[in-house]
Parts: structure tokens; sequence; C-alpha cells
């Protein structure tokens, strides 16, 4: 299911909005100021941002470049009221995909997101870099400026799970279920696949108690 995190500080804007968007079939997270935006991005993965721009305690536009200059490159469309060409500017400058003015058409708002959701899974899903390194989904591989890396199967499948939610934390208890998968790995066998992919060099940070992240440099 597609995961959405809306941005959004008018109460009833955003009720109707996750209401219309989950009767088209998406997940949504709200949130009505950019802090609680900033901490859902931290312990969660988000298929698409929507963003209001005045929002309390850290704008749209702050929010977007501080998750841009992190690597945190998930899709994002901006809703706002505002009009004028240099609010439009800056929102293509902190990197937005996409940018719509309030008062917009449902409709229209739900094309955006379609077409921006397609065009992201087409460039992210085959192939991910996060520094030096790059995994190949559909090959299962992973390569280091090229050159290819051996892992075992369930390293190549923590591995997998990391670059497909890269600088967003993926739990102990996701990996797990997905090592299993009849077999009972212990979170102490986890860390040591977790301590094998570091020494290749992957850049995987510890969050104590919740799971893993895989962060550039």
């Amino acid at each position: 299911m597609t995961k959405i995190l809306l941005l959004e500080d008018d109460e009833i804007l955003s009720e109707t909005l996750t209401d219309l968007l989950e009767d088209e079939g998406f997940s949504v997270t709200t949130v009505s100021n950019g802090e609680m935006a900033i901490d859902a991005t931290f312990v969660g993965r988000f298929d698409l941002l929507l963003l209001d721009v005045n929002v309390p305690l850290l704008d749209g536009f702050e929010l977007l470049n501080s998750l841009r200059d992190s690597g945190d490159m998930t899709p994002s469309i901006f809703i706002t009221a505002l009009t004028d060409i240099a609010s439009l500017s800056r929102g293509f400058e902190v990197g937005a995909d996409d940018y719509i003015k309030k008062p917009f058409d449902f409709d229209e708002l739900l094309v955006r997101i379609h077409a921006l959701i397609r065009k992201a899974y087409h460039t992210y899903s085959n192939h991910i870099k996060v520094d030096n390194f790059a995994f190949e989904i559909e090959k299962n591989e992973l390569y280091k400026e090229d050159k290819f890396i051996k892992l075992s199967p369930y390293e190549l499948k923590i591995t997998k799970l990391l670059f497909q939610n890269h600088q967003n934390t993926v739990t102990k208890e996701l990996i797990l279920d997905t090592l299993n998968e009849g077999n009972e790995m212990s979170e102490a066998s986890l860390r040591v696949h977790i301590n094998r992919l570091r020494k290749v060099g992957l850049p995987i940070v510890t969050l104590k108690g919740i799971g893993y992240r895989l962060v550039s440099k």
C-alpha cells in the first residue's frame, strides 16, 4: 500500500484530504507542524510527501530542505495558498517534485500523485545508490564502485531492505520477519549480520531498541 505523509495544519482540510486519499487506497499519516513531520520521517518510510508550507515550528520549505540535505529523496508535492513566483521558485529549489496551489481540485491532485509515484518507481525501484555503493534490485546484487560484493543470502535480504528504505528506519521486527520465513533468527544473529555488512563498508546506523538505517555519509 502506498504510504503518504500529509503535513497540513488546517484541521478540516487535513481530515478531508485524509478521507479522500484513504478512499483511493492510500495509507495516510497526518501531522500538523514541521517538527512532527521530521519525527514521522525519522521512524517511518513514506512513498510520497504532501506538504503545506505555512505550518508551525518548521515551515514546509525548511522541512523539505532539511530532508533533501539528509539524503531523503522521497517524492514531494507542495500544497499551498502561496501563489507568487518567488514561492514557486523556492519550492522547486529546495527539492519539490511538484507544486499545487490552493484551492485545488482533488482529481487534479490525484493525477499528480499517481504520476509522481509512477515516475519515482521507475527511477528508483531497480537501481539504488548510497554513496559509493549501488544495489541492483532485480539482480539482487550489491556493488561498491562497480565492484561486485558477495554476500550471504541473509545479508542480501537485509541489504535489500536497507537500500529500499534508504534514509528511513527499518525496524528489527520487519527485518526478522523477512529473514525468518520458517526459521527462527535471534536479534543476536541479526546483529552479527549487520556487523558483517558494516565491515563491507555499508553506512548502517543503529537506532537502539528500534532498528537500523542506511545513511549517506
